[in-house]
């Protein structure tokens, strides 16, 4: 195995589990999951500096791991991949964004906004299909079912995708090379 090689693998092993060890560190928000916690950041900080591949490969280690510490809450077998590995893995997709770290100040911070908001949208659809498929039942009575699955997803993963831009701004301001490609 070359060199390069094996360090992209050890930083998706070692972001994977900085990952599933910061979602331990959450804000429980509702009692049927959901939480705000920096658990995206590992996987978009791979996805920005080694892109779309090594991003998602993070979050989808990220999403297998993270119900071997937490009892998952599942109902189904799709539903446990939506709401899982699916939908972490889909934070990867932020590396579409990635700009090297010669690029501007403001030009970094807007890729890296537009990347953790788009990698926060995808994951927010994996869990919208979960909620609505199987968890429409939870809706308040004349509570459309997409408007509940929306909402209660969108309530923890905009805040958690807002954390996530703040910290990855932060970082790329004070050490850009280790937050983009070079």
């Amino acid at each position: 195995m070359n060199h390069n090689r094996l360090v992209l693998l050890l930083e998706i092993a070692l972001m994977a589990g900085i990952g599933v060890i910061l979602d331990l560190f959450s804000i429980r928000l509702w009692p049927n999951g959901g939480s705000v916690s920096l658990a995206m950041v590992p996987i978009f900080l791979i996805a920005f500096r080694r892109g779309v591949g090594a991003g998602v490969v993070t979050g989808l280690l990220v999403g297998l791991l993270q119900p071997l510490l937490v009892a998952p809450f599942y109902v189904h077998p799709i539903q446990f991949l939506l709401d899982y590995p699916i939908a972490f893995m889909v934070v990867g997709l932020a590396g579409l964004f990635s700009v090297s770290a010669d690029k501007t100040k403001k030009k970094r911070i807007t890729k890296i906004a537009i990347g953790c908001f788009v990698g926060s949208l995808f994951r927010l659809v994996t869990h919208f299909l979960s909620g609505v498929i199987w968890f429409g039942d939870m809706a308040p009575e004349g509570t459309p079912v997409a408007l509940y699955s929306f909402l209660y997803n969108a309530s923890y993963l905009f805040p958690a995708a807002a954390v996530s831009i703040v910290v990855l701004a932060l970082l790329s301001s004070t050490s850009p090379k280790m937050v983009h490609h070079q």
